[in-house]
């Protein structure tokens, strides 16, 4: 694996780093559990640019000012699956009907309801499971006022790990992320007390991880 720029803090660690690359370091079943959010292949910068073109919905309000670059072209590679499921015990994987070819049958998908009405955008996102679990559904408003400043195109809210973390980890587990994007995950798992390693390939994704992550340290030390 080529050099990469590692930040830790405590338990927390990012890596700007190819995914693949870096799973290859780590031997079999070495995480516990992944949560990760890969690309979906369905062009999400080109779906909101042409949104704001044809007439700027107020949906499309909140991605103003975020970074947006072409890294939603494709679904990851076949390599990328096979590692994955190789370093963790088990896996949780946003967007898994988008890979269903490489992740096979499940009995357990999680549901993130996102309540959004009338508009055009999907009503929930799908992650596909290896638990032995029932389906399972976390509701919240994609622009609720709950839901924290976006940083990244495709942010998951804080709130939606939380809940992933309280209802399917168990304390002392080690997590993987390798997408990290706005590592709004990282923010969670300070909140529920879980180690993470965290790869985000991106620099400027990966910087602008890390500094909300440091912002909101600094907010949590200020009450």
């Amino acid at each position: 694996m080529n050099e990469c720029k590692k930040e830790k803090r405590g338990g927390i660690c990012f890596y700007n780093v190819d995914n693949v690359e870096f799973m290859k370091t780590k031997p079999d079943n070495y995480y516990d559990l992944a949560i990760v959010d890969p690309p979906y292949g369905i062009d999400i910068t080109g779906q909101f640019e042409n949104a704001n073109k044809e007439g700027g919905k107020s949906m499309f309000k909140q991605t103003k000012g975020i970074v947006k670059k072409e890294w939603d072209k494709n679904i990851p590679t076949p390599e990328y699956f096979a590692e994955l499921k190789r370093v963790s015990k088990n896996q949780i994987i946003w967007g898994g009907n988008y890979f269903l070819e490489y992740l096979g049958n499940t009995k357990c998908m999680l549901v993130w309801n996102k309540m959004n009405g009338t508009n055009n955008m999907a009503d929930c996102e799908l992650a596909w499971t290896s638990l032995d679990k029932a389906v399972r559904m976390f509701s919240l408003h994609h622009f609720s006022k709950n839901y924290e400043a976006k940083i990244h195109l495709t942010q998951k809210p804080k709130q939606l790990y939380r809940w992933m973390l309280l209802n399917f980890a168990e304390k002392g587990m080690k997590i993987l992320d390798t997408h990290g994007g706005s590592c709004s995950i990282a923010r969670a798992c300070d909140d529920e007390g879980y180690d993470i390693d965290i790869c985000e390939i991106d620099n400027d994704y990966f910087n602008n991880g890390v500094n909300a992550y440091d912002e909101y340290k600094r907010q949590t030390k200020l009450f």
